[in-house]
């Protein structure tokens, strides 16, 4: 890809927020259930680590509370093999980790978030806070407008590291991501629209694209729009078709130098949990992008790695590249294939 460095001391460095999931066991409802099940999560996280468990270098730069809420976490960081040099400790009095808590579906029930992110120390990650030696360690920078929406300070911080990156020759990478119980679509248009000329490789859904965006035409006139208004290198679009909470089908498509690549979705994905799925996806897209120059395997490689994570618990991926190369040979077969792997 030419408009990415060929090398960098990280592949990747994402920023946002790293949140305590909680969630109750065997698909109970969250005014069942006695016990809740402890995870981490976070959209920025959740690509670097996906990424890094198949190969690549990343980091992520977040802020966590000094107690051991931020400990877990950052212990977490580390185990998804994901650099924590650029974690920074907050050590306020107001100090606190985001929570979510997750309610799994089963059909007709759907399921559910419950979140408890005000003033948590991200919040307040101030760009001084952030070591200037960062910004030219990078191929890529990801990030997503989830990180715009939790506030002013911590939008004001992600756009200047935007710049400051793109000035340092990083490609930038941005999911718009929109969370409606974050921002209005009018706020979220704004400020989307005024950070697009600087975003090299973006990932937005069909959806997110007619009605926050406003976008009207065929999936390919809008794809094709992000490129001419915007200058937008790469644009990919996730389709997924819920057929239940626990089963789904699942591609995607991604517009690139004026060609479209796309391939046969998975059908019949058996759904432990789709949190995280997205982010995977986008996590298989730039692994791909960044190890070879080959669009159609980045998408190959986003949507297996999507269908996998919706097979197991957690927001995180936690898949080997060799898994990923066995599930897309496996999607790519014809006739009749092994039941286990053995």
């Amino acid at each position: 890809m030419d408009f990415m460095k060929k090398s960098a001391e990280f592949d990747l460095i994402g920023l946002g927020e790293v949140m305590l999931r909680l969630s109750p066991p065997d698909k109970e409802k969250i005014s069942q259930s006695e016990v809740f099940e402890k995870n981490c999560g976070g959209s920025e996280f959740n690509v670097t680590s996906g990424a890094a468990n198949l190969g690549i270098r990343a980091a992520v730069v977040t802020k966590l509370p000094k107690n051991k809420l931020g400990h877990y976490i950052a212990r977490r960081i580390r185990h998804g093999t994901v650099s924590d040099d650029y974690v920074v400790w907050d050590y306020s009095e107001n100090k606190r980790l985001g929570i979510y808590y997750y309610e799994s579906g089963v059909y007709p029930r759907k399921s559910a978030v419950v979140y408890d992110r005000a003033a948590a120390s991200v919040c307040s990650l101030d760009i001084s806070e952030i070591p200037e030696d960062i910004y030219g360690k990078a191929r890529i920078f990801h990030f997503s407008s989830i990180s715009l929406a939790l506030g002013k300070t911590l939008r004001a911080t992600t756009l200047a590291v935007m710049k400051k990156m793109k000035e340092n020759g990083v490609a930038i990478s941005f999911d718009v991501n929109y969370r409606a119980t974050l921002w209005s679509e009018e706020e979220a248009r704004e400020v989307i629209t005024g950070i697009l000329p600087l975003v090299d490789i973006l990932f937005v859904s069909e959806e997110t694209s007619r009605r926050m965006m406003g976008k009207t035409g065929t999936l390919d006139e809008i794809m094709k729009s992000y490129v001419e208004e915007y200058g937008c290198k790469l644009v990919a679009t996730t389709r997924r078709e819920v057929v239940s909470p626990t089963k789904h089908n699942f591609g995607s498509r991604i517009y690139y130098n004026g060609e479209f690549f796309e391939e046969p979705h998975y059908m019949g994905i058996e759904v432990i949990d789709r949190v995280g799925s997205g982010d995977a996806y986008v996590a298989g897209v730039l692994y791909g992008l960044l190890t070879g120059n080959d669009v159609a395997r980045a998408m190959s490689y986003g949507n297996a790695l999507s269908a996998i994570k919706n097979t197991v618990s957690g927001d995180m991926s936690i898949s080997s590249i060799d898994e990923v190369d066995s599930v897309i040979a496996s999607h790519r077969a014809t006739g009749k294939q092994d039941e286990m792997v053995r």
